[in-house]
């Protein structure tokens, strides 16, 4: 899974989290060279933008590999336009070329 660079580092706020050592040191292997602080930032933002109903980080129709037919099951904000997409509307669902899947207007 690749980093995606949102803001720097100076940019960030500080904040303490507490892990089980287990969990630090799963995280520490899992992210090899690029650090598991930025890892867990990947994991955050990734549960974020996946809630449902929730804005997801937007892009454009130049960031997406493919995309293929659906139909939302609760309502979305499509990640493109930010236009609503109402629960149970045809849609399109985007891949980017992070791999996340991202909701798109069928319009």
């Amino acid at each position: 899974m690749p980093t995606v660079t949102r803001v720097s580092t100076t940019e960030m706020d500080v904040t303490s989290i507490r892990l089980e050592r287990s969990l630090k040191e799963k995280l520490k292997s899992l992210a090899g060279d690029r650090g598991y602080q930025a890892l867990i930032r990947d994991i955050l933002w990734q549960y974020v933008e996946q809630t449902p109903g929730q804005a997801t980080t937007p892009c454009k129709a130049v960031d997406l590999c493919a995309s293929f037919g659906a139909v939302a099951e609760c309502d979305q904000v499509c990640a493109i336009t930010g236009k609503p997409i109402a629960a149970h509307a045809p849609m399109r669902l985007g891949l980017t070329a992070q791999g996340r899947l991202v909701p798109i207007s069928a319009e």
